[in-house]
């Protein structure tokens, strides 16, 4: 018979766990996007199967993130905040992460019909051949500014039937199965497999031609990646140039020019970045003195971050925190 533990922190003697670590190697730190998505709690939301006839204007006012795939044909693009549309055919993706309002239209121009959250409409119409695309709505909480930060306000995937894309035919597959054919899960299955597209989206973008600099294209560059994972999983380090240029075997120079280049700014200034941002949280979540957290993320003195603080977020430290309390009752 096998033995029980004497308690729930001993382990069985059954029990086969990973193996040590060897001396000086380190854990496997998180992943910088995986860090932020849990923190903004991602969820996929709604899923819209539109297949108008031409002319058609379909207005989408969604306050999360919005994405569209094109099945068959074309259509415009229209953001409220920009002057040109921009087009786009069979095979492209475009994903509006921060909640943007914005038109989907084709022919002459009529008035939008909106299509936004709670709207229950499976299709826009069904009539037959012409232009066909899924949308997807996204939620999530970024209050704090994390994971769009550095983003663009538009993603784009030009031609993303490609073969190296094959995960989007499948997931695009998977969607319209669920959606026109709903089943005990459907909604559940539907809503982790718009999470997928959010991801694999963003991480196709962010390593292709067209990707802007910003931690997301740090953080997937083959080189210094690690470097960037690295500030985000311990802020509070002494890092010097010297150390994550080891991370990603460049010299100093080299690194901080790569570095600058894929991220947009220099690493001494992404640290400090890095830092107040997590200190903007550490603040909000717990009860710690300002002068702890000053020491947590690397300051000497909680008057040089007091000053760094006030700089990057407009007010100190102790105001901060003190906004975000919930007000008692009257």
């Amino acid at each position: 018979m096998t033995k029980s533990p004497k308690n729930f922190a001993d382990r069985p003697d059954w029990w086969i766990g990973p193996p040590e670590p060897v001396d000086g190697e380190a854990e496997q730190a998180p992943d910088v996007l995986s860090v932020l998505l849990r923190a903004v709690r991602l969820r996929g939301e709604e899923l819209y199967c539109v297949t108008p006839a031409s002319p058609f204007a379909v207005l989408f006012d969604h306050p999360g993130g919005t994405i569209h795939m094109v099945g068959d044909g074309e259509f415009e693009l229209e953001v409220d905040d920009e002057s040109e549309p921009r087009r786009y055919q069979r095979g492209d993706v475009v994903m509006l992460p921060a909640g943007r309002r914005h038109t989907i239209r084709q022919g002459r121009r009529i008035d939008p019909s909106p299509l936004s959250v709670g709207d229950s409409r499976v299709d826009v119409g069904t009539h037959g051949e012409g232009t066909r695309w899924i949308a997807g709505t996204f939620s999530y909480d970024d209050s704090r500014g994390g994971l769009l930060h550095g983003l663009p306000p538009i993603v784009e995937l030009r031609g993303a039937g490609d073969q190296s894309l094959l995960w989007l035919d499948v997931s695009a597959q998977m969607l319209m199965k669920e959606k026109l054919e709903p089943s005990q899960g459907s909604r559940e299955m539907i809503a982790r497999i718009l999470d997928l597209l959010f991801i694999q989206v963003l991480r196709a973008w962010a390593t292709g031609p067209k990707a802007t600099p910003g931690w997301l294209t740090g953080a997937m560059d083959p080189v210094v990646g690690a470097a960037v994972t690295a500030i985000h999983s311990n802020p509070g380090h002494p890092w010097t140039i010297e150390r994550l240029a080891d991370k990603s075997n460049l010299s100093r120079s080299a690194f901080a020019d790569r570095f600058t280049r894929r991220v947009g700014q220099p690493p001494a200034t992404y640290i400090t970045q890095v830092r107040l941002a997590n200190a903007a949280d550490v603040l909000l979540d717990t009860t710690a003195p300002v002068g702890a957290v000053a020491a947590n993320i690397g300051y000497e003195s909680e008057a040089a971050f007091s000053r760094a603080f006030s700089k990057r977020y407009g007010m100190p430290p102790s105001k901060w925190r003190r906004q975000s309390e919930p007000k008692p009752a009257s």
